[in-house]
């Protein structure tokens, strides 16, 4: 059952009249680019009008930039502005560690004279964004025969690693953030050990978003590399001295070109099934695994593999549980927009 209708979210708001044509800015928060969207509320769906991307260093605050995409597009009303934040929002408030601006919602509603601010984590906005992904953004890695509704996990490797939930309250489900990226990776085998230690060298502490994203990615290539001795042929070297060894990587496993690029990947794989396996069984999250984010919409083939499922389902008394979660890929590049979007337009009655 990939069909979007099994995400039924709780959206209260979704039937009220005042919410209906609202004016919403929603903006995706990210180090280097932002991407804001003016959307207006239709038919318990949020509709995109307009949208502009821009470099988020540029700006003092994020009030500065919203104020900047009002003038850009001449938008002469704003109802409800909603910001996806990369890291947790606490009270109304966040400092996201990648953003060059600390966020405060009573001081962005005075800024910006907009009647309502919503602070969203990033993550808990892209679960909010299944209400309004589209069916062929939708990919089954794996089909339950036994599907049982329940809470719903959400793993994001991208820039950072993203976790979030959807909890079932037996009717609908509710989204919410973690900070489960920011866990202690803790290795397994003999080679584990090996790079944890090789981590813990340049860390300190080890997280498993040291693992699971971008960065981590490269971890794995250089202990590789470094500690295993694999030899980094000549072509890869130009696209990592070209900036573009993510892509590079994948390319190199996906066409076998190397030994070293098929050992990256596949130990990157393993560990992205053992932390989904963590995560699912924390939250006992019986309705599903969501993968989305840029890392897993690039690997989609290698999810697709038996190995992924096989490592994925490893435990030592739950494997009865684990067998029997299905599994998604969700590509929608918009999530995150979408997500906070459809936040502010019916979250509130």
């Amino acid at each position: 059952m990939k069909n979007t209708h099994q995400f039924k979210l709780y959206l209260p708001g979704i039937s009220s009249e005042k919410n209906k044509g609202c004016p919403i800015i929603s903006a995706d928060l990210r180090q280097n680019k932002t991407l804001v969207g003016l959307y207006e509320a239709e038919n318990g769906r949020v509709v995109l009008k307009e949208e502009s991307e821009y470099d988020t260093s540029v700006f003092g605050s994020f009030s500065d930039l919203v104020n900047k995409f009002v003038s850009d597009h001449n938008i002469k009303e704003v109802c409800r502005i909603s910001a996806a934040v990369p890291g947790p929002v606490i009270g109304g408030k966040s400092a996201p560690q990648r953003l060059p601006w600390k966020l405060d919602a009573e001081e962005i509603k005075k800024a910006t004279h907009a009647d309502n601010i919503f602070l969203i984590n990033d993550l808990e906005a892209s679960a909010f964004g299944l209400g309004n992904v589209r069916e062929q953004d939708v990919i089954s890695i794996y089909e339950s025969g036994n599907y049982n509704p329940g809470n719903v996990a959400i793993l994001a490797p991208g820039a950072g690693l993203g976790e979030a939930g959807l909890f079932w309250d037996g009717s609908s489900l509710r989204p919410f953030a973690t900070e489960g990226g920011h866990c202690e990776f803790s290795p397994r085998t003999a080679d584990e050990v090996e790079f944890y230690q090789f981590l813990n060298k340049i860390y300190g502490i080890v997280s498993w978003e040291s693992v699971l994203s971008t960065s981590g990615l490269f971890n794995v290539y250089r202990f590789m590399r470094d500690i295993k001795r694999q030899r980094q042929p000549e072509w890869l070297t130009a696209e990592i001295e070209s900036g573009n060894f993510t892509q590079a990587i994948i390319n190199g496993a996906r066409e076998k070109k190397d030994r070293i690029c098929t050992m990256t990947i596949d130990t990157f794989m393993n560990f992205l099934a053992r932390e989904a396996n963590s995560l699912v069984l924390k939250l006992k999250a019986t309705g599903g695994l969501i993968l989305t984010g840029e890392l897993p919409t690039l690997m989609e083939e290698f999810l697709n593999r038996d190995q992924f499922y096989k490592n994925f389902i490893v435990s030592d008394k739950m494997e009865a549980v684990l067998k029997d979660i299905p599994i998604y890929l969700v590509k929608d590049k918009k999530s995150i927009l979408n997500g906070a979007a459809l936040y502010a337009a019916f979250s509130e009655n």
